[in-house]
């Protein structure tokens, strides 16, 4: 399998959940607001022997030309966002679900920015956003989902076409969920924000922005140790310096 990080760029977030643009050669952390985290944006594809799979979506931004930066980003690797297959969805948090829909320049209606492709959105976790509108959910971007026939709303955990195992975890929201590729030579984990740092895997520590952190520091360890036995290799959304690596014992 090819892994290719798709990333945004460098923000920092604080309470107020606004993302802001950070240069890591030139702007100092100090001078953001107190509190503030340094993450990286970093949707991934994984292209296997069936599927061209995309994990989450990012903040959603265009680039100068007004050309969505995910799309374009694919197109820097040679791949035609039309040849994605798949988009699953960790959750619905609005760093992680901008880049789902884009609103069409001639129609001005809201479409999906992967229309060949079919999505995988776990169902309470979508009831929970239209619910949960405004800092971290936004109802304008996600609606879509329920519109749209290439949308699949999942249960608690399964697996789909075989080789791709999914499970809600919650953790860093009620009804977050991870997926575990797995092509009978590799496995990728991709872990969304239970998961999102190597650093975050390697330490224990209760997260105050999660909505369970006692929870997501206990899952952390247990696929920390997982990884190892199995082999994994671990996608990190919010890494600035490490995207992707395995784990060794």
């Amino acid at each position: 399998m090819r892994i290719i990080p798709l990333s945004e760029g460098s923000f920092t977030v604080d309470a107020s959940k606004k993302f802001v643009p950070f240069d890591t050669t030139q702007d100092q952390l100090e001078s953001r607001n107190t509190g503030s985290l340094l993450v990286e944006i970093q949707p991934f594809l994984v292209i296997t022997d069936h599927d061209f799979i995309l994990f989450d979506a990012g903040l959603g931004h265009k680039n100068k030309d007004g050309v969505l930066q995910l799309h374009q980003n694919l197109v820097n690797e040679g791949i035609n966002p039309m040849e994605i297959t798949k988009v699953m969805m960790s959750h619905l948090h609005k760093d992680h679900a901008g880049g789902m829909s884009l609103v069409d320049d001639i129609s001005g209606k809201r479409e999906l920015s992967f229309p060949s492709a079919t999505y995988y959105v776990n169902k309470k976790e979508m009831d929970y956003a239209i619910e949960q509108d405004g800092k971290s959910y936004l109802k304008e971007e996600v609606d879509i989902l329920l519109q749209k026939d290439n949308v699949v709303f999942l249960d608690d955990k399964g697996t789909v076409d075989g080789y791709i195992q999914y499970e809600v975890t919650g953790g860093h929201c009620p009804y977050h969920q991870v997926f575990l590729v797995d092509d009978g030579t590799d496995k990728i984990f991709f872990g969304g924000d239970v998961a999102p740092q190597i650093g975050q895997l390697k330490r224990r520590f209760i997260a105050k922005y999660d909505f369970d952190g006692r929870k997501s520091m206990e899952l952390r360890a247990e696929y920390l140790e997982k990884g190892k036995e199995e082999d994994w290799t671990f996608l990190f959304y919010h890494d600035i310096k490490t995207p992707y690596t395995k784990i060794w014992k």
